[in-house]
């Protein structure tokens, strides 16, 4: 199953549909508090993808829209975090699956440092796997303070840690090599879909106050971009409730 994208839909077709297609870790561990405060107002999609070091950011596409045929869904919005926003543009530029409208969380369209993301595939290139496992618990205690009110994301940061495999970490380094390599400004120029950015004012993982000035000045389609000032990079979590309600308050305002 590793090796094959997954789905976990959740909620009433009635509803509107919105796909979570996650960050740099390819998993649906760390949107459970998310998903909590979104509660029964869309139908949530939830994405796994496979550990593979082979796919391009085309490949990911494709096959994001392959699997949501299969399961029937053939229109929503699209909830891009942070790495997952390079499969969202390829989306848009397929014009494959009928996209509503487009959510970037902690996401970009071309990274404003590229240098960085470099550096950190190199990093994480040469980083055992019983590093980052210490590292990972490191988190998981910090975690457990943090999220002590919310057993939902308690369970899930237990399973975030157990997924962490060789293969997880080989398959993290291939995203940030495509990372380093994607540009779709052009894309994001000529979009038609409405536009929506969130993202945690504590982040330097990508920078905002670059990526809110691009999208001001070069994509047209962009119609709100939202700042949580006591958020971080993984904003879903962090302010998930706050979250949870401007996103769907971006979905009704287009319907």
């Amino acid at each position: 199953m590793e090796e094959q994208l997954q789905f976990r839909i959740c909620g009433d077709a009635s509803q509107p549909t919105l796909i979570y297609l996650p960050g740099l870790h390819g998993d649906w561990t760390l949107v459970s508090s998310f998903k909590r405060a979104v509660g029964n107002r869309v139908r949530f999609v939830e994405t796994t993808y496979p550990r593979t070091l082979t796919w391009s950011l085309e490949d990911y596409a494709a096959n994001v829209e392959s699997a949501l045929a299969e399961n029937g869904i053939t229109r929503g919005w699209l909830l891009g975090e942070s790495f997952s926003s390079q499969v969202v543009w390829p989306m848009v530029a397929r014009g494959q699956f009928q996209i509503e409208g487009i959510i970037l969380a902690g996401g970009f369209v071309r990274h404003p440092i590229r240098a960085a993301v470099r550096f950190a595939e190199r990093r994480a290139r040469g980083i055992s796997l019983s590093l980052l496992t210490r590292i990972m618990f490191g988190y998981a205690k910090i975690a457990r303070f943090r999220y002590r009110h919310s057993p939902e994301t308690m369970a899930a940061i237990q399973e975030f840690i157990a997924r962490r495999t060789e293969l997880d970490r080989q398959a993290a380094v291939h995203r940030l090599r495509l990372i380093a390599q994607s540009d779709f400004c052009a894309v994001a120029r000529a979009a038609k879909i409405p536009v929506f950015a969130l993202t945690g004012f504590l982040d330097p993982i990508v920078p905002w106050i670059f990526v809110r000035a691009w999208l001001r000045r070069n994509c047209p389609a962009l119609r709100e971009y939202k700042i949580f000032w006591r958020a971080d990079h993984n904003v879903l979590s962090t302010a998930a409730q706050a979250s949870a309600d401007q996103v769907v308050q971006w979905m009704n305002s287009v319907r």
